[in-house]
């Protein structure tokens, strides 16, 4: 009798110090050595969610700019306002026209995305099209992004009917004289310069879509995307050259009983917002919500619907003001991402969550990073100058899971280093729990 009570005694205790095997004193020691190498600031929260227990909280309810985090928010509030697929536009049929608006669709001929059935009912409709932007109530750019990053295509401008991306692809080979411009529209825009660079450069107006390309003396090879000055006088110009047919603009309220053509499954989209980092797709998204919630474009319904219904009960609240992380106004701390990662992990399976996420040494943001035979990591990063951060889901070698925010902000220097050591430090935890 007294045998088995031993045993079970032991049993008891190998149990406990199993399941308390994370060093917290040294994991800590570790972020504050981070903190004083690169002189930043940085929190972090580990957090067991089958015991309901945060393992380690280091700064976790002080405020950081949390830069792509912010996709994190963006993405649970679109699984919880769309459907399986999302809306590609709203329409009315009068007569022999065809009226429509833009439900915010980021997908319409974007090469990062799947095609769908919009492009088809556009196409061979028999009706008249007339496009109206009357349901777009926001600005094209976010509140807190900076006004030099719009050459860029991480800050393509947003719109009400999104068509390539709302960029300009143009590429050239190194020992080819001439530029290509994949969308032939844009070709008209297009001027050279009157100089030579360095290197090959192209520079677009501020106030329009005017290109002055600059060669080199030293051929290179040119692969990017420019994103264009929208206006809605210029998506009907660009829509009507692709249909090859003609597309008007009129200034029409979205009646209440019009009717909707779904695009791409939302998962498509989801999965290019997180793995890739797609600003443009995460601010399109948020369009979209709430044009299913209010019928009017406009981001700002989105993130109030969002605060007031979804994330009230966050342990701080969010401070969330657009749907990519360009705003440098968003604050966020680690105690409420670690807290919004379980609530996704509590609704979402696991298989189509992970299947969403930058996985570690997999194709996306993390693929220099966290590299094993089977990923262990699978998380959201978030990089602005001077910032990084990441946040999600960490298996440790023994099976066991853990949702986690390390968030690292205001280090003077580029951020490979700093991911470096945070990666250490992860690492750490992955091999001896």
């Amino acid at each position: 009798m007294k045998l088995s009570i031993y045993l079970g005694l032991f049993s008891v205790m190998v149990c406990t110090w199993s399941c308390s095997s994370i060093n917290k004193k040294h994991i800590i020691s570790e972020v504050v050595a981070l903190e004083e190498e690169f002189h930043d600031h940085s929190g972090f929260v580990l957090y067991d969610p089958a015991e309901s227990k945060t393992l380690i909280s280091y700064q976790g309810d002080k405020y950081f700019t949390p830069a792509s985090n912010t996709k994190i928010l963006t993405l649970y509030l679109s699984l919880n306002v769309l459907g399986d697929s999302i809306p590609g536009l709203y329409y009315q049929e009068k007569g022999d026209s065809l009226i429509f608006w833009g439900a915010g669709d980021p997908s319409f001929l974007n090469k990062n995305l799947p095609g769908s059935e919009v492009y088809d009912f556009l196409a061979n409709t028999e009706k008249e099209l007339y496009f109206s932007g009357q349901n777009f109530y926001d600005y094209h750019f976010g509140p807190g992004w900076a006004w030099d990053d719009y050459f860029y295509s991480f800050s393509s401008e947003k719109a009400p009917f999104t068509i390539y991306g709302n960029n300009i692809e143009v590429t050239k080979d190194k020992n080819q004289p001439f530029l290509t411009v994949k969308q032939p529209f844009f070709k008209q825009y297009f001027w050279l310069g009157d100089s030579l660079y360095k290197e090959d450069e192209l520079v677009r107006d501020y106030n329009s879509n005017n290109i002055i390309y600059f060669p080199s003396p030293v051929p290179k090879r040119i692969n990017t995307e420019l994103p264009f000055r929208y206006s809605e006088i210029l998506f009907t110009k660009i829509l009507a050259d692709t249909l090859h047919k003609d597309v008007q603009l009129v200034n029409l309220k979205m009646p209440k009983d019009h009717q909707v053509i779904y695009g791409i499954a939302a998962d498509s989209a989801y999965q290019e917002m997180m793995q890739e980092s797609d600003n443009f797709i995460a601010e399109q998204l948020l369009l979209t919500c709430a044009g299913v919630l209010t019928d009017s474009l406009k981001a700002q319904a989105s993130l109030d619907y969002g605060l007031r219904e979804l994330l009230k009960d966050a342990p701080q609240e969010f401070v969330w003001m657009d749907g990519s992380g360009l705003s440098r106004y968003n604050l966020f701390t680690p105690n409420s991402l670690v807290w919004l990662w379980h609530k996704l992990y509590q609704q979402i399976p696991e298989e189509r969550l992970f299947s969403l996420l930058p996985a570690g040494g997999q194709p996306g943001t993390l693929a220099r990073y966290y590299k094993s035979e089977e990923p262990y990591l699978f998380a959201k990063t978030g990089t602005l100058s001077n910032n990084h951060n990441l946040s999600g889901f960490l298996r440790t070698k023994k099976g066991k899971l853990y949702i986690f925010a390390f968030m690292n902000n205001n280090y003077p220097d580029k951020s490979g280093p700093v991911k470096r050591k945070m990666e250490q430090i992860l690492q750490d935890i992955y091999l001896n729990n």
